[in-house]
């Protein structure tokens, strides 16, 4: 999956977090920390959607793009 492709569901997964007053960041972390999708809420399809990511490929984009900044 492309970057920008990524980084649009991801952020799509933060949004629907967010909106849904869960604690976004640290459910993606425990999820990319863990591989275990139950750490992300169902709201809004956030778990669908952050399944649907290479969990390995996600963090290899993210550590980049922080290293790059």
């Amino acid at each position: 999956m492309q970057i920008e492709a990524t980084k649009k569901v991801l952020k799509e997964i933060y949004d629907s977090l967010t909106e849904g007053n869960y604690d976004a960041l640290s459910q993606i972390v425990g999820y990319l920390n863990s591989g275990d999708p139950g750490y992300v809420s169902s709201y809004k399809k956030a778990r669908e959607k952050i399944i649907s990511l290479d969990r390995y490929a996600l963090i290899e984009i993210m550590l980049k793009e922080f290293i790059k900044k």
